[in-house]
């Protein structure tokens, strides 16, 4: 069986790199670009200056500037980013047709057989982030590997402006040392799961059986009990596109009262901001969801003039959306919330552990 070459090219800061490139004067300056301080808005990226000080996108805006108030808070100019996203995209394209976008700074690209007949990905990844370099003034990091996991997780170990590459035969000690928290697809709550249950590392979490990792974790159990055994065969996807996500509740008891329906309203709404905002996702759409008694069910949608990046916003939104429905004269079942159009910027991982050479792969 051929040995695919997988690439995972991860900007570096993106949002607010850009902002640096663009007026030298914040060089080397801490710079958080989101949510302004005295709003309920969010870190939606910041610099590697910002980030000494204990700042991370998802972060409160009032966090950060309590953390350091000395930081230049810039609001997103998505128009930028999205166009220089796009002459990123362009490079990657000029390797090869599969390409697997996952935000605006960040892809996947299969290059076991690429148009430059390049036969390493090694050399095709340090060709791309030379690229990136001298066409747009940015720093990429990179990881190489022979899956998606993988060349994920290895993206992260020499951040900012490095690259990673793990060979086949190193996967098993790398994903061994692996702390749970940096397992793609392991969120804060299960990453909790996962530690109450005593497992901290690959090599803790490769212990479970299948049964077990599906008892404790569902159908998610598959999936990590794969990946736990260096086991990912998920193709790069260019067609690949996140929709939505949301969350909805259904109540015990019909509930007609306004008022207690905008609380669980609150509620849904912290949930929901609090994920998108963890994952480094921004949305321009939000829709509202009610089922009423009789079953019938409605949705309820505004798009932004702007990318969500502040609480206030959503709560406004949605009790708006909520008095252009029947809730209040009639009883509700059931409220959801879901956020979609989406603009992306990751999270990024900053432990360090141990870093494995480069090889050809």
């Amino acid at each position: 069986m051929n040995i695919r070459k997988i690439i995972h090219v991860d900007m570096d800061a993106f949002y607010a790199s850009i902002e640096q490139r663009n007026d030298p004067s914040l060089r080397g300056r801490p710079v958080i670009v989101g949510g302004v301080p005295g709003s309920r808005g969010v870190v939606a990226a910041c610099s590697y200056e910002a980030r000494k000080f204990g700042i991370h996108s998802a972060m409160a805006s009032s966090m950060a500037y309590r953390l350091c108030p000395q930081a230049v808070f810039i609001r997103p100019d998505f128009d930028e980013y999205m166009r220089v996203s796009e002459e990123i995209m362009n490079i990657f394209n000029e390797y090869t047709s599969l390409v697997e976008p996952l935000s605006l700074d960040e892809a996947y690209l299969d290059v076991t057989e690429n148009y430059k007949g390049v036969p390493f990905a090694t050399d095709i990844a340090r060709e791309v982030r030379k690229r990136i370099y001298d066409e747009t003034g940015l720093t990429a990091s990179a990881g190489v590997s022979c899956n998606k996991f993988l060349a994920k997780a290895a993206s992260e170990y020499r951040k900012p402006d490095g690259i990673t590459v793990i060979p086949p035969e190193k996967a098993l000690e790398f994903i061994d040392k692996l702390p749970i928290g940096k397992f793609y697809g392991v969120g804060k709550a299960t990453e909790k799961r996962m530690k109450e249950l005593g497992i901290f590392t690959g090599r803790d979490l490769k212990k479970l059986s299948r049964e077990e990792m599906i008892y404790f974790f569902g159908k998610s159990g598959i999936f990590y009990h794969d990946i736990a055994n260096g086991i990912d065969s998920r193709p790069v996807n260019p067609e690949r596109v996140r929709k939505s996500s949301g969350r909805e509740i259904t109540f015990s008891r019909d509930i007609i009262d306004l008022d207690e329906l905008q609380v669980f309203l609150m509620k849904i709404c912290d949930d929901v901001f609090e994920y998108v905002t963890n994952d480094g996702i921004m949305a321009r759409t939000v829709t509202l969801k009610v089922k009423y008694h009789d079953f019938r069910s409605i949705t309820r949608s505004t798009t932004l003039p702007d990318p969500l990046i502040e609480r206030e916003t959503l709560d406004m939104t949605v009790s708006r959306l909520l008095l252009n429905t029947e809730a209040g004269r009639e009883k509700v079942r059931l409220l959801g919330v879901s956020l979609s159009n989406f603009v992306h910027d990751s999270p990024y991982l900053q432990e360090d552990i141990q870093l494995f050479l480069p090889f050809e792969i």
